[in-house]
């Protein structure tokens, strides 16, 4: 199993050119702990990658992730990534035991939260601070969509402050702003 396989099979269901920016962020942040943690980063960017691979085509719950988990078993990818993706989605009661399957709930709605607070700035994500995110947190009409829960016990699961998470991510975000649409 390769990355280049992955993007394939994320490109084959996913045509929502919002959603594949969205996949590509969680991606970046992925890659950028799987660093920073001394783990596989190919491993973890796949993961990223195809969380929510199955999304556009099942997107109610729990059709998603469980559908995207039948597709990945059919396609022989590894437990380790299946059941890291099935964990991210709290409704699936997956425990999330590994520090892949904690990274990626943790990655997955801040991520979305920091792409929607960057996008209506004039300079996206260049100068986009902590203190802004949380500021446009505590909105809860802003991108209400976000399950705010997800993104604080994300950090808390991770064992991270939730300020150094935010940096963390919005830092790993920049170094991809075009890829991902900032």
């Amino acid at each position: 199993m390769m990355y280049n396989d992955a993007l394939m099979l994320m490109h084959s269901y996913v045509q929502n050119d919002a959603l594949r920016k969205h996949m590509y962020a969680v991606e970046c942040a992925m890659r950028a702990y799987a660093r920073k943690f001394g783990e596989n980063e190919e491993l973890w960017a796949i993961v990223g990658l195809l969380h929510d691979f199955d999304y556009e085509k099942y997107p109610y719950a729990p059709d998603h992730p469980l559908k995207g988990a039948e597709i990945l078993r059919q396609l022989e990818y590894p437990e380790e990534i299946i059941n890291a993706i099935l964990g991210h989605a709290t409704y699936t009661n997956v425990t999330r035991s590994t520090l892949l399957a904690k990274t990626l709930y943790a990655c997955d709605e801040l991520c979305g939260f920091i792409n929607a607070v960057a996008i209506v700035r004039p300079n996206k994500i260049l100068d986009l601070e902590v203190s802004s995110v949380k500021k446009k947190l505590k909105d809860k009409g802003f991108a209400r969509n976000i399950n705010r829960d997800d993104v604080m016990n994300g950090a808390m699961e991770l064992g991270l402050p939730f300020d150094d998470h935010v940096q963390f991510v919005i830092t790993a975000l920049r170094q991809e702003r075009e890829r991902i649409g900032l």
